[in-house]
């Protein structure tokens, strides 16, 4: 049933701000500083899992799990360093200020620690177009599983039907699946259009600007029934 939405869910890191590159240099760092050699190919295809999912993906199952967090933060210190650089990706803020200016309900889902999200939001400079936003700091689980999702769809006090995330990962695509709201992607993280819609996005851009220049004049489901 075609139902017109109410809520845009966004991702922002890789999707909003361009920093999927930059987060890929900071692990593999903190992996090489743990004793860990992970090639940059997989860590990038991890970007967007949450930190913990994604030390599990990527490192030994024997490994002395207990030195994780201390992995975590080295990844967070290198990263620290990029802050005061990080550019929001081409379209964003006006994509971000169009969906409010259309009477959606914005809400930022993002995998980034409560103080990575403030940095983020900042470099965004488009809080008079966000409603609401969630951080992994408000879930147990990270995605690829829903947790986000589902709170970030209280934030906006929508239906799932109602509702579409936009990602630039595969994870933002299963995650939204999980808790049955379909997903825009977008390739602004360095994800190819095949492995997104292979994962399920109902659509796929080349990123904020993009769909930006293709955003219809009523939102509705059924325009996200087709990859494009």
């Amino acid at each position: 049933m075609t139902k017109e939405l109410k809520a845009v869910l966004f991702d922002v890191d890789g999707t909003l701000v361009d920093t999927n590159y930059l987060h890929t240099v900071a692990w593999w760092e903190a992996f090489m500083k743990a004793g860990y050699d992970v090639p940059m190919a997989p860590i990038h295809r991890a970007i967007g899992m949450g930190s913990d999912t994604m030390l599990d993906s990527l490192l030994p199952d024997d490994r002395d799990k207990d030195a994780d967090a201390d992995i975590s933060t080295s990844h967070s210190a290198l990263y620290s360093v990029y802050w005061s650089r990080l550019k929001p990706l081409p379209g964003a803020r006006r994509l971000l200020q169009a969906c409010h200016d259309r009477g959606l309900r914005v809400v930022l889902a993002s995998s980034a620690d409560p103080d990575e999200l403030k940095v983020l939001r900042a470099t965004l400079d488009a809080d008079q177009a966000i409603d609401a936003a969630t951080s992994a700091g408000d879930v147990e689980a990270s995605k690829p599983a829903p947790d986000l999702v589902q709170v970030a769809l209280d934030q906006a006090e929508a239906d799932p039907a109602e509702t579409v995330f936009i990602g630039d990962a595969v994870w933002d695509v299963r995650a939204s699946q999980k808790a049955g709201v379909a997903c825009i992607g977008l390739l602004s993280g360095g994800s190819s259009r095949d492995e997104l819609t292979e994962a399920g996005a109902a659509a796929v851009y080349d990123g904020p600007a993009d769909l930006l220049e293709k955003f219809p004049s009523r939102l509705v489901t059924a325009e996200l029934d087709a990859p494009r």
